[in-house]
């Protein structure tokens, strides 16, 4: 009886005891994984990493779609700004207009020039011969049609005859007077011919072929540059300016010239159809067509030296233009409302971070901008465990020449210098126009690439010290296949680490894809990234003027990092099974 009552009381002693276990008691029985979710938990540094990552994530995936704007809308205003509208200038350089079914090519005429400068009447070009008179102030320029070439030694001629011409026995001695007179030309029946000097001399009948001047002609609309562009418009208009006559006839129209300060204005059936003038003016767009009066507006303010004049526009408004003077050009401006893009626009209303230099939203390029940056780190460290946990796992597990070919291998890769070789890589894809999306996949493969050799190291140190535990030995003894036991044994006792040391590292990741970004190597435009954000940066105005283009983007590269560090550092601390939390 006394037995039955201890009995008793032991079990309902045992029965208190289970139902009052203490927390701590308890956390001693859940599972490997709860215990390392509870120190994660207890861990208020990683708690905090978590949240500014999921905060970041949330950011950036999702902001991005509730953003009513896109990654690449420009955003435009419209301002009134200065606008080149016409340039002016004085001419100083000989124009040319040539005769219908006449040559006067670039070499002509520059023996033209050539000839003028060593004050000779004639000059040669590609065997044709030319003679030139000077009328005021143009040029009339001739070809010669040779009537014969001329041989004379004291006073003793010989002639040989052009094909298809004839030379009479008057002409001759015409000829031969106008040399003895030491005269370049002669009356010959109605005619003047021109009279060779030398030993080797011509006679020529001179052809009107070209008009040399400094004059401008500017039509009053297109279809009277029909007919002021002709070549028999610019020489009685040319005569008649040199002989000061106020009217020339030209095919039976009768055309008045009016002198005016700078300029002849050419009039028929009372209106005006052209203006001749030495100053060039011209408008700065070819489609846009400037009033003979605006011309001479432009030209009297040109001449008198004033820095803006106002001229009446089509619906008879009062027009402002400027004038600035560009080597030896004056510059015509007028202000002209035009579309631009909204750049640098300060934060406001509509756009919460402003807009950058293209006039984008910069909180949307933010967004899109996260998941670049988050994505290359991501996908790079993925890369890196693959290839590392390969590489490590094999030379960790077989060792001997094995583990050395493959440590070697890896010094080899060790030796090769990382930020030359990503500088290169982002030189050759700027050379050859690489597209953002395949520069992006480029990009993560070459960094990829570059950094799975610590990974490998630390998969063959920890793997070194599993395979000689029980149960590895446990697993050989019963027949379990190399790859089963590498990758099924050995590399999940490992994944604690790697975790570890994966989530540490995006954030070295995501800075060096924002340096190559900021040194205009990485991520390129339209595409978008906290890097090439920050790039901005770069131009030193931009900098200490438009905070919010720059700012932003470096606050959540620093925080992004900052979370990663903080959750690598709580889930070392939680996998640790000696710390106590």
């Amino acid at each position: 009886m006394s037995d039955n009552k201890n009995i008793n009381q032991n079990e309902e002693s045992c029965s208190v005891d289970v139902q009052n276990l203490s927390d701590e008691r308890r956390v001693k029985v859940l599972s490997p994984a709860m215990l390392v979710m509870k120190r994660f938990i207890r861990n208020k540094l990683a708690i905090t990493g978590l949240i500014i990552l999921v905060i970041m994530f949330v950011f950036s995936f999702v902001g991005g779609v509730l953003m009513p704007y896109k990654q690449q809308q420009t955003f435009s205003k419209l301002e009134e700004i200065p606008k080149e509208y016409a340039a002016a200038l004085y001419n100083e350089e000989l124009r040319t207009i040539t005769a219908p079914g006449e040559e006067f090519d670039k070499g002509a005429f520059a023996q033209f020039i050539l000839a003028m400068t060593k004050q000779v009447s004639t000059f040669i070009s590609d065997d044709v011969h030319y003679s030139y008179i000077k009328e005021n102030d143009y040029y009339l320029i001739s070809r010669i049609k040779i009537i014969a070439n001329v041989t004379a030694r004291k006073m003793l001629f010989s002639y040989t005859v052009a094909e298809g011409e004839t030379l009479s026995e008057e002409l001759k001695a015409a000829y031969e007077a106008a040399v003895k007179a030491d005269e370049h030309s002669f009356e010959f029946e109605g005619e003047t011919y021109v009279a060779g000097q030398g030993t080797n001399a011509i006679i020529g009948l001179p052809i009107d072929s070209t008009i040399a001047s400094l004059n401008v002609f500017d039509s009053a609309s297109v279809e009277d540059s029909k007919i002021v562009s002709t070549y028999a418009f610019h020489l009685a208009a040319e005569r008649a300016i040199a002989q000061e006559q106020d009217s020339f006839t030209l095919d039976g129209a009768k055309y008045t010239l009016q002198e005016e300060s700078l300029s002849h204005r050419i009039m028929t059936d009372g209106r005006t159809i052209a203006l001749v003038s030495t100053m060039i003016v011209n408008p700065y767009l070819a489609n846009n067509f400037l009033s003979l009066d605006l011309k001479e507006a432009i030209r009297a303010a040109v001449y008198n030296e004033l820095s803006s004049f106002t001229y009446p526009n089509a619906d008879g408004d009062e027009i402002n233009y400027t004038i600035s003077l560009v080597n030896h050009t004056y510059n015509i401006k007028t202000l002209t409302v035009s579309e631009l893009f909204d750049k640098y626009a300060y934060p406001s209303d509509e756009h919460l971070l402003g807009t950058d230099e293209n006039g984008m939203d910069v909180l949307t390029r933010l967004m899109y901008g996260g998941r670049i940056s988050l994505m290359v780190g991501f996908v790079v460290i993925f890369f890196e465990l693959i290839i590392g946990v390969i590489i490590g796992g094999i030379a960790g597990y077989f060792g001997r020449w094995v583990d050395t070919a493959l440590m070697r291998f890896i010094d080899l890769f060790n030796s090769i210098p990382y930020w030359p070789i990503m500088i290169i890589t982002g030189a050759v894809m700027d050379a050859y126009q690489v597209e953002p999306i395949p520069r992006i996949m480029i990009l993560m493969l070459i960094m990829g690439l570059m950094g799975w050799t610590g990974i490998a190291r630390i998969v063959r140190g920890q793997i070194l010290s599993l395979r000689e535990q029980d149960f590895m030995v446990a697993a050989e003894a019963t027949g379990v296949s190399v790859y089963r036991r590498i990758f099924k044994h050995l590399v999940p006792n490992v994944m604690p680490l790697l975790i570890v040391n994966a989530t540490m590292g995006l954030g070295g990741i995501i800075i060096t894809e924002a340096v190559l970004s900021f040194l205009g190597l990485g991520i390129k435009y339209p595409m978008a990234s906290w890097g090439s954000i920050i790039n901005a940066a770069s131009d030193v105005y931009v900098m200490t003027n438009y905070w919010f283009i720059w700012i932003p983007a470096g606050m959540l590269i620093l925080l992004t990092v900052l979370g990663f560090n903080f959750v690598g550092d709580g889930l070392r601390d939680a996998f640790d099974p000696r710390m106590k939390r």
